[in-house]
Parts: C-alpha cells; sequence; structure tokens
C-alpha cells in the first residue's frame, strides 16, 4: 500500500513556480537561467491546492536587456550621472547640474541655437584686472556689456583693466574663451550680473570649448559665493 502512494504520488503534476532574484541575464550563463528573471504567478483553485499556471503553459520568455551602464547620450548629460562624465571643472561641485556638449560655435546666437536656450541665457565670464595679482570674475549675459563705472564704483577702485591671454590663462588656468570660475587655478572673487536672476536657467562655461554647464542662477550664485550687483547695461550693436 505503501509503495503504490508513493507511485502515485511521483505521477501528480508539479507547479513551475519561478521567483523574481532581481537579476537580469548575462550573455554566456547557463541554459535555464532565463527563468529566474522571469516572475510567473501560479494559479490556485478555490480548493486552495495549486494548479498549473494561469495560461496553462510556461510563459514567454521576458524581453531581457544586458547588465551594465548605460552609455549617456553625449549631447546632453546629467552631471550627477556618472563622475567618468564630469568635466574637471565641476569635479567636487556639488549642485544639480547639466553637461552639454556642442560643437564649437562661431558665435553666441549660434551656440545659444545648439543648446536650445535663449541668448541671454549665456554667460560671459570675464577676468577683471583690479590690481597687481589681483583679478575679479565678471559674468555677464551675451547681449549685454558690463558698465566699467558701475563695475568700479562695486569695487571701490579708479582703475580696471582687461588682462591679455597669456595673463588670463596664468591667473585661471584657462584659455581663452574657455574660462570659468569653476575649477580655476586661484577662486577669484565673482561677480554676476543681477540680470541673470531673470531666468529659470543660464549656461556657463565647461573649461573647455563645447562644454557647457546648465543651472539655475540660485544655485550659481550660491556655490560661487557671488555677488549680485547691477554691473550691465545692453550691447547696442553699431550701424554698419
Amino acid at each position: 500500500m505503501g509503495l503504490q502512494y508513493y507511485h502515485i504520488l511521483a505521477m501528480l503534476p508539479i507547479p513551475k513556480v519561478y521567483a523574481r532574484t532581481g537579476f537580469e541575464e548575462r550573455s554566456g550563463l547557463a541554459a535555464g537561467s532565463r527563468r529566474a528573471a522571469i516572475s510567473v504567478r501560479p494559479h490556485v483553485s478555490r480548493s486552495g491546492r495549486p494548479g498549473p499556471t494561469e495560461r496553462g503553459a510556461d510563459p514567454a520568455p521576458a524581453r531581457l536587456r544586458p547588465l551594465g551602464r548605460q552609455r549617456a547620450r553625449t549631447a546632453t548629460i546629467p552631471g550627477t550621472m556618472s563622475d567618468d562624465l564630469v568635466p574637471p571643472a565641476m569635479a567636487g561641485i556639488d549642485i544639480p547640474y547639466r553637461v552639454v556638449r556642442t560643437a564649437i560655435a562661431g558665435s553666441a546666437e549660434e551656440s545659444a541655437a545648439l543648446q536650445g536656450i535663449a541668448v541671454s541665457s549665456l554667460l560671459r565670464t570675464i577676468v577683471v584686472r583690479r590690481g597687481e595679482a589681483d583679478y575679479v570674475f565678471v559674468l555677464v549675459p551675451a547681449g549685454r556689456r558690463f558698465d566699467w563705472p558701475k563695475l568700479r564704483a562695486h569695487l571701490g577702485v579708479r582703475q580696471l583693466s582687461l588682462p591679455d591671454a597669456d595673463e588670463a590663462r596664468a591667473a585661471t588656468g584657462y584659455e581663452r574663451y574657455a574660462i570659468t570660475p569653476f575649477g580655476a587655478t586661484h577662486a577669484w572673487p565673482v561677480i554676476v550680473d543681477a540680470t541673470i536672476l531673470e531666468h529659470k536657467t543660464v549656461a556657463i562655461g565647461g573649461g573647455a570649448r563645447g562644454v557647457n554647464i546648465h543651472l539655475a542662477p540660485a544655485d550659481l550664485v550660491h556655490v560661487l559665493d557671488a555677488a549680485v550687483v547691477d554691473v550691465s547695461q545692453p550691447d547696442e550693436k553699431r550701424p554698419g
């Protein structure tokens, strides 16, 4: 009697239940391991006894994706996605921002178009000499120019000047057209024109041509400990 009982049990169908492990299939895994990533809910009859799966057959294999870090698009990269993609200028900068890489533009209008933002959202970083081996960064939106009398009044000096490319590189560590307060070799004081607060997002250079940092003006002011001052006026183009 006992042997017959066990023989009958051996012939009963066993429901197939696969647990979700949370791992996705890698190429080269042993046969049958695909089911580790598939969740199948067994059918339970009203009597409470487990039966066949809901459809009565093995479910279709789930669409599996290879493991590994996904490569971000090079045009627009979240700055905090991967340290490998963060420009050296932004190393250690703990604020929300995006890195936008474009072709090298020939004008502010072209640069804005490539980045998909308004021209007035582009910030130019200007190095100004206020004394012997003493400089300040002045951030002014494209389409405006900083006003020398306003800047002198704010700094309390009579004379200001612009260094040449070699002097600017020695003071900041950056080549002309790639200068930014971020990652400069010396933390010179930063002055930002008050008009930048009119924008939700502004763009500033990321330390290399074609590399741009998009961030909120308030975050820019905070992280650079910048002074917000009215130091600009519209850049009216002369006819001809």
